[in-house]
């Protein structure tokens, strides 16, 4: 028994070392991929039981060689370092978690589950159909934004909900503007009988867009309450608000400016002296400080001022008028002009005209045991019953990293340890091939002794 015993340890030390030598070879051939996880072996022993001495301390009179048998792992959960790129779309996770991803194949075949992968990272790019895949045929997977922006309500313990990442690349797009802030300067003389600028009315126009991102005006006239002869100035306004397109009005209101020595310059009260005309209605909000503009099928909210102590976008004093920087969102229509990525895994599109719209949320997903996936080919995993349930986090959020664009992981794989390792397998290899060259012999002696 010892004898072929010996040469079975010695035939299993040469597999096992056949196994080591293939990890390391991938992983060195793999030293330059993206998102690559080390892959090594793990040795266990073998042993084999002489039952005719039970009782023997040390487990019996003759020694017979189990050998050796090994195990592939992976080690998953490790991360690669981060490297900066130019393009937008490359993607990687700054700590834990991973990309849902699919196939490209699977998305192009009509009716057909969609199966469910993940990757550490990737070098996204749109396809002429708009996909955002990777050159090895993964298509990101995402939840769709609202046309507000926002993000429904999906489960986070599925896949449910999560959709290929299409881009319109010929399609145009507009933000309507739904805010817009006065930051003017109303000469506190003006409302006095004998001041500079006295009774003369200030106008303000803007340019904002609708919802189908035509350019209309929104002119803001404000005349002064000019006080009786021997009196102080009245501090009083009165804001008309017309629409240029269409003509009609968006009400008129009372502003006042307060005099205190505290709060000397800002608005004090509003008062709304009629009702905008129709399709126009308004409403003013003395928490906010914003007057709403109902345009219908649009709103805006118009930054006036607080009186009940908040910031005012508008002040009264000195004696000349300032337009201290009129602001305001939206945008006319505009072109799609590229593609980025936040921390949150928000993907933003760009237009001509300078705004971004949100698209989707790519959320990143963690699992209990990342090192119990299994592994498939490009880089990626599926789930099992060792790695544990999914679940979708936002970037950021609970255990996971935060989302970065311009940035892929790279190999886990340490160029110098792999051929540390390789030497080291190398003289097993031929320590095990020896033991067989050995065996050899002694039983080449054996088989003389017959003759």
């Amino acid at each position: 028994m010892g004898i072929s015993s010996s040469l079975n340890a010695g035939v299993s030390g040469l597999n096992a070392n056949a196994n080591k030598l293939a990890t390391i070879s991938d992983n060195i051939a793999n030293s330059q991929t993206n998102g690559y996880k080390r892959a090594d072996v793990d040795f266990s022993s073998l042993a084999v039981s002489d039952n005719s001495a039970p009782n023997t301390i040390g487990g019996g009179r003759w020694f017979t060689a189990g050998g050796v048998r090994t195990g592939a792992i992976w080690d998953i959960e490790q991360k690669g370092a981060l490297a900066t790129t130019s393009n937008s779309t490359d993607i990687a996770i700054a700590g834990r978690g991973m990309l849902p991803v699919t196939s490209i194949a699977s998305v192009d075949e009509t009716g057909q589950g969609l199966p469910f992968m993940l990757t550490s990272t990737g070098s996204f790019d749109t396809d002429a159909d708009g996909y955002l895949r990777t050159s090895s045929g993964l298509v990101l997977l995402g939840w769709a934004a609202n046309p507000d922006g926002t993000i429904p309500a999906y489960p986070r313990d599925s896949s449910q909900g999560l959709r290929p990442v299409q881009v319109n690349l010929s399609g145009a797009a507009a933000e309507p503007t739904t805010s817009i802030d006065l930051n003017v300067t109303l000469p506190a003389t003006a409302t006095q009988l004998t001041g500079t600028g006295s009774g003369t009315v200030q106008t303000v126009t803007t340019e904002y867009f609708d919802n189908l991102g035509a350019s209309k005006t929104l002119s803001f006239g404000f005349t002064p309450t000019v006080a009786a002869s021997g009196s102080a100035g009245t501090n009083t306004w009165t804001l008309d608000i017309v629409d240029q397109a269409t003509g009609a009005s968006g009400g008129s209101y009372g502003i006042v400016f307060d005099d205190s020595s505290t709060n000397a310059g800002n608005v004090l009260s509003v008062t709304q002296l009629s009702g905008g005309t129709a399709p126009v209605t308004s409403a003013y909000d003395a928490g906010t400080g914003d007057l709403t503009l109902d345009f219908g099928n649009q709103t805006i909210a118009v930054g006036l001022g607080s009186d009940s102590g908040g910031a005012s976008h508008m002040t009264q004093l000195g004696s000349n008028f300032l337009q201290t920087g009129l602001t305001k969102d939206g945008s006319g229509a505009g072109t799609f002009s590229g593609l980025s990525v936040d921390e949150n895994g928000i993907l933003h599109a760009s237009y001509s005209t300078g705004f971004t719209k949100a698209l989707y949320q790519i959320p990143v997903a963690d699992v209990p045991n990342p090192d119990g996936l299994t592994v498939l080919d490009n880089q990626t995993f599926s789930i099992s019953r060792a790695s544990g349930s999914l679940y979708l986090w936002n970037a950021g959020q609970g255990p996971t990293g935060e989302m970065r664009g311009y940035s892929l992981e790279q190999s886990t794989t340490d160029i110098a340890d792999e051929l540390t390792h390789l030497i080291q397998t190398q003289r097993a290899y031929s320590s095990n091939a020896k033991i067989i060259q050995t065996v050899d012999e002694m039983l080449q002696e054996t088989t003389n002794l017959k003759r």
